[in-house]
């Protein structure tokens, strides 16, 4: 596995340059981001040449395309998806990702059949470019309700939804707040055929009942509840080797300098693959 950072939690870190050089300093190996920013900003040799210079790799991107909502919207949203796959394939990454929100105000039965068929032209359209689809549960009770009827909100439901669509590049990405939310276990992820994992968020909660965590109030790895030791020993029992990404989601952007966010969670998880067992992160310093 390939310990990395998205933008969330880590404060105003300034231009791409910056951004990748404190990542790189700091011991992380990967980020999620935009690659059609990237190469708009500097060419794709260009941001390839950045990225190889800090010896950092694009981990993922989201599904540019608004597959929730009308026809018309979703179409309008197709060619940014090829803009993305086009962009990502040249920089070398291999997996975008999309949230499932646990209820909606559709009826779930036509919701449902959208969502397989939206999901399935994303898919091919991404695997031309050898690019995997990772969908995301979310877990958290309060979302649950937050809409008129509840939709998926489960690992099992996700599969079934995966199985559904029916392409060999969709899969799963495992976040380790919505595995803490929906009370999974270690064999859950361990258990897991390590394809069907395409990639992963870390993250943890607050001390309160697990029915009132709530999305937004996330904690850096290794500093609340969630048995991350576990979780990261699941994920190498499955086999899985690609990257794992902190996402620290909180109400109010962090405003501590990112560079001391970027040390504390270095910090951070290194005490996490302590406990773990595992000697998964290496050192730049």
């Amino acid at each position: 596995m390939k310990f990395g950072l998205t933008r969330a939690g880590i404060g105003s870190i300034g231009s791409d340059e910056q951004w990748l050089q404190a990542a790189a300093e700091f011991g992380f190996q990967v980020i999620d981001g935009d690659p059609v920013g990237l190469v708009q900003r500097h060419g794709v040799q260009g941001a390839a040449e950045l990225l190889a210079r800090h010896q950092v790799t694009l981990g993922s991107f989201g599904l540019p395309v608004d597959w929730r909502t009308t026809d018309q919207a979703f179409r309008e949203g197709l060619p940014k998806l090829l803009e993305a796959a086009e962009a990502a394939a040249a920089l070398g990454c291999k997996s975008c990702c999309t949230y499932i929100l646990p209820s909606t105000d559709d009826a779930p039965a036509p919701f449902m059949a959208r969502a397989v068929k939206r999901l399935r032209l994303c898919a091919q359209w991404l695997g031309a470019y050898g690019i995997k689809l990772g969908l995301e549960y979310v877990g958290p009770h309060h979302l649950r309700s937050q809409w008129k009827h509840p939709f998926i909100w489960t690992q099992a439901d996700t599969l079934a939804l995966i199985e559904a669509i029916g392409e060999p590049n969709v899969g799963l990405l495992v976040d380790s707040f919505h595995w803490y939310t929906t009370e999974l276990t270690y064999n859950d992820i361990a258990n897991l055929p390590a394809h069907l994992i395409v990639h992963v968020h870390i993250n943890d909660a607050p001390p309160v009942p697990v029915d009132q965590v709530r999305d937004n109030e996330r904690l850096y790895p290794g500093e609340g509840v969630i048995d991350l030791a576990a979780f990261l020993q699941a994920l190498h029992k499955s086999g899985y080797q690609g990257a794992v990404t902190q996402e620290v989601l909180t109400k109010e952007p962090p405003q501590e300098d990112a560079r001391e966010l970027m040390e504390r969670s270095r910090k951070a998880l290194d005490r996490v693959l302590a406990a773990a067992g595992l000697d998964l992160l290496k050192s730049r310093l």
